[in-house]
C-alpha cells in the first residue's frame, strides 16, 4: 500500500492552495492512467455472484485478480496471459508469481491497479473491500464479485467466471472434470459412517469452522460430521471444554500437528493418531484445486475405503 502523504502549511490560504493543487494533480494522474474505454468497441452487462449488475468490456484484456482462488481459476481457464495483476498471496500456478503485485487480499493498491490499466477486477468477497470496490468503480473500472459458499457454488463460480472472460468451453470442461471427481467421492462414501470431525484454524484461542462455509461443506462431502457446524459465525472461537466433550474422532489442523493442545490429544482422534495437517491451499481456496482437498480429506476420514 502506498503511504499517506502529510501536508503542512504556514497559513490557511497556503494550506488550501496546496491541498487544491494536490487533489488536481492526483485527479489528473488517475485520468491519465485510467483504462481507455474508447479502445473497447463494445461492452456487455453481466450479473456477478452477489446479484450486482455491472458493465464490462466485451473482451477484458487486462484483468486484476484480488484472491488466490480467482487467480488459479483464471489460469485454469486458459486466460493467464490476460492477467495483469495479482495479490502478494497468489502463488499458484508458478506463472502467477511473475505477475505484477497490487497489494494483499484485503488491502489492494488502487494506484497500482489504475496504473496497469486494468479493465476488469475480480474479487472473492465484498465484506471488507466495499470501499475499494466503490473507489475502483468510481474510476470506471468494473469489479466482479465471486462469493462461493459451498462446493457446488465453487463449480458455479468457475462456470460464471468462464462466461465473464469468454472461456465458456474451457470452463465447461474444467467443471465437468471436477464434478466427475466429486461424484466418485460421493459414490465411494455412499454407505460409510460419518465420524465426528474437528477442523482447527488456531489454538489460542481455538478457532474452528462454522456452518455455512465451504470448509464445513467440504467436511460433509468428504464423509465427516463437523462438531462445530452449530457454532455461531463462519470461523468462531470454540471452547476447549466443548471440543473435548464432543469427542472428535478426526482432527484437521492448519498448523503443525505437534502443537495440538494436550487436552485434545486425549480425545478419540488424539489417542488414535488421527490428527492431520492438509495442504492449506487445497482446503482453504475455493478454486479448481478444491477437489484435491476434498479427495485428500476423504482419504484421511475414511482410510477403510478402497480409493481408486
Amino acid at each position: 500500500m502506498s503511504e499517506a502523504r502529510q501536508f503542512k502549511s504556514h497559513g490557511k490560504a497556503a494550506g488550501r492552495h496546496r491541498l487544491a493543487s494536490f487533489v488536481l494533480a492526483l485527479a489528473c494522474a488517475l485520468v491519465a492512467c485510467s483504462p481507455d474505454r474508447s479502445i473497447h468497441e463494445s461492452s456487455r452487462t453481466i450479473v456477478d455472484e452477489l446479484g450486482r449488475t455491472i458493465i464490462i468490456p466485451e473482451h477484458a484484456g487486462r484483468i486484476v485478480s484480488l484472491a488466490p482462488s480467482i487467480t488459479e481459476a483464471l489460469f485454469a481457464l486458459g486466460v493467464g496471459g490476460r492477467v495483469a495483476g495479482v495479490t502478494s498471496y497468489c502463488d499458484y500456478p508458478p506463472e502467477a508469481t511473475l505477475k505484477e503485485k497490487v497489494g494483499d487480499t484485503l488491502k489492494p493498491n488502487i494506484e497500482r491497479i489504475v496504473g496497469i490499466k486494468a479493465d476488469l477486477v475480480i474479487v472473492s468477497t465484498s465484506s471488507q473491500l466495499e470501499q475499494y470496490i466503490q473507489n475502483l468503480e468510481g474510476l470506471g473500472i468494473p469489479v466482479y464479485i465471486s462469493n462461493p459458499r459451498n462446493l457446488d457454488q465453487v463449480l458455479q463460480s468457475i462456470t460464471s467466471m468462464g462466461i465473464l472472460v469468454g472461456a465458456e468451453d474451457r470452463a465447461r470442461k474444467l467443471v465437468s472434470d471436477m464434478r466427475a471427481r466429486i461424484d466418485r467421492v460421493d459414490s465411494s462414501l455412499a454407505s460409510a459412517e460419518r465420524p465426528r470431525v474437528l477442523f482447527l484454524l488456531g489454538t489460542e484461542p481455538l478457532i474452528t469452522v462454522g456452518g455455512g462455509t465451504f470448509m464445513d461443506d467440504l467436511i460433509t462431502r468428504a464423509g465427516g460430521r463437523s462438531i462445530s457446524t452449530e457454532a455461531g459465525g463462519e470461523y468462531p472461537q470454540y471452547s476447549m471444554e466443548t471440543a473435548v466433550a464432543k469427542q472428535p474422532e478426526v482432527i484437521f489442523v492448519q498448523f503443525d500437528e505437534k502443537q495440538l493442545p494436550e487436552r485434545l490429544k486425549q480425545t478419540p482422534a488424539g489417542r488414535a493418531n488421527r490428527v492431520y495437517h492438509l495442504d492449506d491451499d487445497l482446503v482453504s481456496r475455493p478454486g479448481p484445486r478444491i477437489v484435491d482437498g476434498l479427495e485428500q480429506m476423504a482419504i484421511k476420514i475414511h482410510p477403510e475405503v478402497s480409493w481408486q
